[in-house]
């Protein structure tokens, strides 16, 4: 009877692996994700099922009758969940990606199962002694620096997460958990709905000042909705910027405007109750742990360490840019109002992007259009993997055998100069429906070593949502968007060239004021001629920018850089107010308003806010991290500053970047990985010289980065 029994467990095991790809380790070439196999019937099962082993596994490791060690606890722990990992490796990627409302409906619900799961983990007093007995006997062990942070970060993460609650307050953290997690997922899908919901018809006496490539665009979309000889604009950010930027209607523009700064904020996808629950029940949760707000607690983690630091950060960015912010916008106004032959009073928000382009134009005969012939999608390809080459020897082949989840997806085997490989990198350009916008980096399998020692090499995907190509063009991309690829791209060498034991260690598993490194010190290479110059070619001659345009181009590269700065550190205020709460928000606007009076360029504007489409801090776990975006570009322009000085393809800067920040991951302390590199604290000069706030001649001024 029990070999019956074994032999139909095994024969359902066996079936069930057959109908659901995702029961097992992918038979594909690199071990790659067979996405034509996958459909949403799996999803649910799979991940149930993974929970299922997951927790199995947790329960075994809390109650092993042997005494804990780092190998039967901690290595055990990093091990568990492999099987859940897989599952969601995928899911998250494509519910971001190439989703539709079945996968949206089966986040929600698995948001609140994963939640749960998590919670029962932290919450495992058996498991939660076990962690605890062996980091406090931490310096009876012989342990490499990765070991010691993994075993550090592990307990963090269950003190952290509340694991030293008891009794009451662990069901209360229970609860406020799966709250959390219910509400942070409703807010992202609320922005991706109602994005989705926008159509603004136009005819062609609405088109004025509009480049060719938008009017192209814009008829595409209508001939494919149906509507020939009709121009179909959309809320994804290409058409925004462009048509802010080039339009010469005012009336269309504050219309585009109050449409885009007026999302989720009624009916059906608003997020103004959702947003004040998020932000309520973090404060509630970093009560609970003995933290004063959510900041406190959150920033423990990071580099930064404390809200004082960042506050001292964003001051001190604040006083040294608001006065050259002050002086763009009067030069800016006096532009204006000879432009429409009368005294204007003020900039509205509307008009900035407008203004500001015709200002550039005349002062540097340079029009950012001007340059999209030249910086023809595949091109730039060539360019960016190209520079990812000459720096750190690697190579990209596309390789047709390896499967995409969209037509538009393309995959490349990366290698080293050597030829061995060292990942996957998936590239995924155009806007659609079924994606959110934005640009992101994200990865279907992180680099690790398994237990018998292999090294799983990573497989990564960025995302992004660029200009289409038309039926008589291919895509032509904006400097701006060049720069979000080179920012993408970073990303996705900290993914590739992860060299670390321990999955939670790798690649991009970095403090949130860290992780941005990488990705914003590869935006410098595109303020450098050498770089543009190695493939920026006219789409139809091939011919390479013209030399005038080129120096156009780089002379007005600081232009409105007080503005920019100004912009991210307004976003920096809004998110640490909402973090530093000690009570319920119910006047969300005038919160908003009162966080923004010290960097606000604008006057306000009713029935408009950012917060409830601030998906980075409500929904994209940045919360009381936005500020990082910041941080790490004081990094980033100290970090290129050494590139500036020994040559921009410099093989030993190269190489120490690699080695000491590229493949690292979250193994070592991100300061002292930092000075590694460096040799010194980083200081804010390079940025403001950079940005033309201040000569190369004057007083350094150190950033405060915590010393564990």
């Amino acid at each position: 009877m029990k070999k019956l029994l074994l032999s139909l467990t095994l024969t359902t095991s066996i079936m069930a692996a057959a109908q659901n790809p995702l029961f097992q380790d992918f038979n594909t070439v690199h071990g790659t994700v067979p996405f034509s196999q996958i459909n949403n019937s799996h999803w649910t099962e799979a991940i149930d099922r993974g929970i299922s082993i997951a927790q199995r596994e947790i329960d075994a490791i809390a109650s092993n009758p042997d005494a804990p060690t780092f190998k039967n606890t901690i290595i055990a722990l990093e091990r568990s969940g492999a099987d859940l990992n897989r599952v969601l490796n995928v899911f998250y990627p494509l519910l971001s990606a190439n989703s539709d409302d079945e996968m949206m409906d089966i986040s929600m619900s698995a948001s609140a199962k994963l939640s749960e799961h998590s919670t029962n983990i932290i919450l495992n007093d058996k498991l939660w002694k076990r962690v605890k007995a062996v980091y406090d006997g931490r310096d009876k062990l012989t342990l490499s620096p990765e070991d010691k942070t993994l075993l550090e970060r592990t307990y963090e993460s269950f003190a952290f997460s509340g694991a030293n609650l008891e009794g009451k307050d662990r069901e209360t953290f229970r609860t406020l958990n799966s709250s959390l997690s219910a509400l942070t997922t409703r807010f992202g899908q609320n922005v991706l709905k109602e994005l989705n919901t926008y159509e603004i018809w136009l005819t062609s006496e609405d088109l004025a000042g509009l480049p060719e490539s938008s009017i192209e665009a814009a008829a595409l979309a209508a001939k494919e909705k149906g509507r020939d000889g009709e121009y179909l604009f959309t809320l994804a950010q290409p058409t925004y910027m462009a048509f802010m930027k080039y339009s010469s209607r005012p009336d269309l523009r504050e219309k585009m405007y109050r449409l885009y700064m007026g999302r989720n904020r009624q009916g059906e996808y608003s997020n103004i109750e959702v947003m004040a629950q998020i932000a309520d029940t973090r404060r509630q949760i970093a009560n609970l742990l003995g933290s004063k707000d959510y900041a406190t607690h959150a920033l423990r983690r990071t580099m930064a360490g404390s809200p004082e630091a960042v506050y001292d950060l964003l001051n001190r960015l604040r006083d040294a840019y608001k006065p050259a912010q002050q002086a763009e916008f009067a030069e800016l106004l006096d532009f204006a109002s000879k432009k429409e032959g009368k005294k204007i009073d003020g900039i509205q928000p509307w008009d900035y992007s407008y203004y500001s382009d015709k200002l550039k134009n005349e002062k540097y005969s340079f029009n950012e259009e001007q340059l999209r012939p030249y910086f023809e999608l595949n091109n730039v390809i060539d360019g960016v993997f190209g520079l990812a080459g000459k720096l750190y020897g690697l190579k990209f082949t596309k390789n047709e055998a390896i499967e995409v989840y969209h037509p538009e997806v393309s995959a490349f085997d990366v290698t080293d100069s050597n030829g061995n490989f060292i990942g996957v990198i998936y590239t995924d350009f155009f806007p659609r429906a079924s994606k959110r916008p934005g640009a992101w980096m994200t990865g279907f399998r992180d680099q690790s070593n398994d237990a018998e020692g292999n090294n799983i090499r990573p497989h990564v995907s960025i995302v992004m949502n660029f200009t289409k190509p038309t039926a008589d063009k291919p895509s032509l991309l904006t400097p701006y968007e060049v720069s979000t690829f080179l920012h993408e791209f970073g990303h996705a060498l900290h993914g590739l060239l992860a060299d670390t034991k321990y999955q939670s260690l790798s690649g991009t598993s970095v403090y949130r004021d860290f992780v941005e490194l990488p990705s914003q010190f590869n935006e410098n290479f595109m303020r450098q001629k050498e770089f543009l110059d190695g493939f920026a070619k006219h789409y139809i001659t091939g011919e390479p920018i013209p030399q005038d345009l080129l120096d156009s181009f780089l002379a007005s590269s600081r232009y409105g850089a007080a503005y920019a700065c100004m912009r991210q550190l307004g976003f920096g205020y809004m998110d640490m107010a909402w973090h530093t709460t000690t009570g319920p928000i119910k006047d969300t606007d005038a919160f908003e308003n009162d966080a923004l009076k010290d960097v606000n360029m604008f006057s306000p504007v009713e029935g408009t806010a950012f917060s409830p489409q601030f998906s980075h801090i409500f929904a994209g776990g940045y919360a009381a991290g936005y500020y990082s975006y910041k941080w790490a570009e004081v990094l980033d322009a100290d970090a290129f500053s050494v590139f500036i000085k020994n040559g921009i393809y410099d093989q030993e800067s190269a190489t120490s970047f690699r080695n000491n920040v590229l493949s690292k991951g979250g193994t070592e302390d991100p300061a002292e990985l930092y000075r590694r590199f460096r040799g010194q604290d980083p200081t804010i000069d390079a940025l403001l010289i950079r940005d033309g706030i201040k000569t190369p001649d004057t007083t350094s001024t150190k950033v405060e980065v915590r010393k564990d």
